[in-house]
């Protein structure tokens, strides 16, 4: 394995985007892997983009890092951000890394060491593995947990945490699986497509830091709710 591609999807991320990046631009991985990193613009309203410029146009060579810029016209969501992102990546596996803070990029060299050991084709990220991890919104936690249960029941198998942000994929897998997705859907439709293939998903521990609403979290508990519909639905339909 030569490259990894992480894709970040950022809507209104300005605060934070830049100091991703630095991390991911620090993040040193196992055999000296590259990074692809490729950043989609979902038609942020505040200064995402000239932070990522910025970014750029202060690191124009970074030995072991690649920087991809994308951007959408309109507002389109974080499935599609992710759908345009897949379109361009090169790397052998994919992940997918939110632009805010709430992760811990470090976790990406222990995800791709483990994946590698074991030589898997898909292995998420679990939030739930360690009692270290804040629950600041208790529906939050217990919303992840519901649609990880109906994901268990519908498809098999055994996960903690299916909407786990850190969803670390084998590339020509990715791109084999169709997807429809909009928003905040990606996670129960790959899932339910990497399911309903065979493949039992494996995870490892992440770290969490989650955010409130008023920091900039944009996920809501109606997204639950349509994750669970999504599950449903593509247990039944091709």
């Amino acid at each position: 394995m030569q490259k990894i591609s992480i894709i970040v999807p950022a809507y209104n991320e300005g605060k934070t985007i830049q100091l991703v990046l630095e991390k991911l631009k620090n993040l040193k991985l196992v055999n000296n892997i590259r990074k692809e990193v490729i950043v989609v613009n979902d038609a942020s309203k505040d200064d995402t983009e000239a932070k990522v410029q910025d970014f750029i146009k202060a690191h124009p060579s970074i030995p072991d890092m690649d920087i991809i810029y994308l951007k959408h016209d309109k507002n389109a969501g974080k499935g599609q951000a992710i759908r345009t992102a897949i379109e361009h990546i090169s790397g052998e596996v994919t992940i997918i890394q939110d632009a805010d803070l709430e992760t811990d990029v470090e976790d990406i060299n222990l995800m791709l060491t483990y994946y590698l050991q074991h030589n898997l084709k898909v292995l998420y990220g679990s939030r739930f593995f360690s009692r270290q991890n804040i629950r600041r919104r208790s529906y939050f936690y217990w919303g992840g947990r519901l649609v990880s249960w109906v994901a268990n029941v519908l498809y098999f198998q055994r996960l903690t945490d299916a909407p786990t942000c850190y969803k670390m994929i084998d590339t020509a897998l990715l791109k084999s699986i169709p997807l429809n997705c909009k928003r905040f859907e990606f996670c129960p439709e790959i899932t339910a497509k990497i399911a309903k293939k065979g493949i039992k998903i494996q995870e490892y521990p992440m770290r969490y830091y989650p955010r409130t609403i008023e920091e900039g979290k944009k996920l809501r508990w109606h997204d639950g709710l349509e994750a669970i519909w999504t599950l449903i639905k593509y247990r039944f339909v091709n």
